[in-house]
């Protein structure tokens, strides 16, 4: 994503994007309506502690008696657990309020993410997609539990301080009051230079997180180029401006700290300077002019804590703003509500509607363009490949070969025009019917963490030991599990990265072939491993690709020669049609490419002999 389209996601929300969120608040309306009630409880009873010092000062030390003293303790003592026990109350359900509102959000952000279409993932980063499921649900998570309760305290105490101020004397009350508006301001200056630096730090601390990652991922590169010195100079180029930011950040932090507490002083004194001239005149006493210093102190703290609160949700809302504009996104491609209802969702599929997929294909009059692009990459293209054929795909890289591919995955739909899978528009039915009768083999294969047992049985979850073992032998897997150590119980690491490229494709193969598929599609699925390997897999799927179509999409041409029909792209149009000798008989842009990859493979093989 572009630094233009992230700033356009800062835009300001009504009340904080609150309202976006109430669809995940509403199922825990009652534990958060309990936290919020019991904050102002908690509130309340941190407003009543001084009162009892009013009355034992008063009281007790004044009047010199220990009259009532069991019932001023008793009522203390229950106080004080009434207290604890509101603020168990409160922060376990916040943390619960938390945890379930995060969880849910993650839970809907996942599986909306299952049904959005190619285009989004082409069009947005990994990290720009982890960002918004991970780091925006918890920060959203936080606001709605641990954020609304301390509002919800630090207003109801701040209230409830004025309030009772101004009814022990209203004339003290206001002259302590003078100082909010001080404390106001300062609190809305600081704050908003601390967001601008806050955020600032956030970005600095990205590209050095992405310098981490290029140093790590890169190392090889760096060490053969040479550039460990320039490497070296921008990292520290960029921590230097890291420290430079973070030492004004906390200069700014230090002054508003510093000036909060020069004005509760300030209040303080002006209490101590009223408020004991006015105990020596015997207008007060001095139990009052004690709650007055306490509330004097206390106060601050919840006016620059609901100034910060202002700025927090400021920035939250960019959080919400973005998770929304995640879960908001429609698919490209969708089923409608009528497929849906007859054969289920990608959770739900209902498989006792599914019909058998037989393998007739038929392009009829589609025309294509992709999601973010301008010129048709199709245009009015016709073709029927009946069951059992063989497709080939050639061109060169970036030509546009996986277009057709994935039309027919119906990872896109066509702009105009229909794909007819088995002489029915494939809208008719779910996208699950369809991937479920595809095995898909891609250039760059991708494992999942676990088992290598676990990673075939993605293919097809209840297969039997039997039939893993018959799919891995197919392929000529069973060399690569052979020579692990706990064989098929061998983790295979994050991705596969435990294992070669090679030794990936060759499970990647198996898991394809276990799913026993309708439809086979390999991009450019050998190109990762060694010649001989690849002539015993093109040996085996020449066999299991019988009665099934296939979509084969090569860069070496010399493993298409038997298909039964080729399809050359260039420049993401559909050039040349035809066998093999058909095309090498027209003598054109595919006789090119073949005769140019014949010779050089006759070069490398008479160099390899010598």
């Amino acid at each position: 994503m572009s630094k233009q389209d992230e700033n356009k996601e800062y835009v300001k929300l009504p009340f904080f994007g609150i309202p976006k969120l109430l669809p995940f608040m509403k199922p825990y309306r009652v534990k958060i309506l309990t936290m919020m009630a019991m904050g102002v409880v908690t509130s309340g009873m941190d407003i009543v502690w001084p009162l009892f010092t009013q009355y034992a000062i008063n009281h007790f030390i004044a009047d010199t008696t220990l009259k009532g003293l069991p019932v001023f303790i008793l009522l203390y003592v229950l106080c004080l657990g009434i207290q604890v026990l509101m603020s168990y109350i409160s922060c376990s359900y916040a943390g619960q309020i938390e945890m379930y509102i995060g969880r849910d959000l993650k839970r809907e952000s996942f599986n909306h993410l299952q049904n959005l279409s190619f285009s989004y993932f082409n069009q947005n980063s990994v990290g720009y997609i982890l960002a918004r499921v991970m780091s925006d649900t918890g920060r959203i998570g936080g606001m709605v539990s641990w954020d609304l309760m301390d509002s919800v305290w630090n207003l109801s105490y701040l209230i409830g301080v004025i309030i009772s101020m101004l009814l022990l004397n209203w004339k003290l009350a206001l002259i302590v009051l003078i100082i909010v508006p001080f404390t106001t301001v300062v609190s809305v200056y600081f704050q908003k230079h601390l967001v601008v630096l806050n955020r600032k730090i956030r970005e600095i601390n990205s590209q050095i997180s992405g310098n981490f990652n290029e140093g790590i991922t890169g190392a090889k590169t760096t060490k053969t180029l040479v550039v460990e010195e320039k490497m070296e100079q921008d990292f520290n180029a960029t921590s230097k401006e890291m420290k430079v930011t973070s030492v004004q950040a906390a200069r700014y932090r230090s002054m508003f700290g510093s000036l909060i507490s020069f004005a509760s002083y300030l209040a303080l004194a002006l209490v101590l300077w009223r408020g004991g001239i006015l105990t020596l005149d015997g207008l007060m006493l001095i139990g009052t002019l004690s709650v007055f210093m306490s509330y004097a102190l206390g106060m601050m703290e919840p006016i620059q804590w609901i100034v910060r609160a202002i700025s927090s949700l400021i920035q939250v809302q960019v959080n919400v703003e973005r998770l929304t504009r995640l879960l908001s996104t429609v698919p490209d491609v969708k089923d409608t509500p009528e497929v849906i209802e007859k054969y289920g969702d990608s959770f739900e599929p209902k498989k006792e509607n599914w019909e058998p997929l037989h393998g007739d294909i038929e392009f009829k009059d589609v025309s294509f363009k992709y999601p973010d692009g301008d010129e048709y990459v199709l245009e009015h293209f016709n073709l029927k490949v009946p069951q059992g054929t063989n497709v080939a795909i050639v061109g060169e890289t970036g030509a546009g070969k996986s277009t057709l591919v994935n039309l027919v995955c119906r990872f896109f739909e066509p702009t105009e025009g229909q794909v007819l899978i088995d002489g029915r528009d494939a809208r008719e039915r779910s996208q699950l019917w369809l991937h479920s009768n595809i095995g898909y083999v891609l250039q760059t294969p991708h494992l999942f963490s676990g088992t290598v047992k676990e990673n075939l049985l993605y293919g097809k979850p209840d297969a039997t030991m039997e039939q893993i073992e018959d799919a891995v032998r197919k392929v000529s897997a069973d060399g690569v599990i052979a020579r692990m150590d706990k064989g098929y119980d061998s983790q295979v690491g994050e991705g596969g990265d435990l294992l070669s490229t090679g030794e990936k494709q060759l499970l990647s193969f198996a898991r394809a072939i276990l799913a026993d598929p309708r439809i086979f599609v390999l991009d450019e699925a050998t190109s990762s491993i060694d010649t001989v390997t690849e002539k015993l897999i093109q040996d085996a799927i020449e066999s299991l690709m019988k009665g099934r179509t296939s979509f084969v999409i090569a860069h070496r041409l010399s493993t298409i020669r038997q298909a039964d029909v080729i399809l050359v792209v260039k420049d993401g149009k559909i050039i040349e049609s035809g066998t093999h000798r058909e095309l090498l008989a027209k003598r054109g842009y595919y006789y090119d490419l073949y005769t140019q990859q014949y010779q050089e493979e006759n070069i490398q093989s008479a160099y390899q002999a010598l």
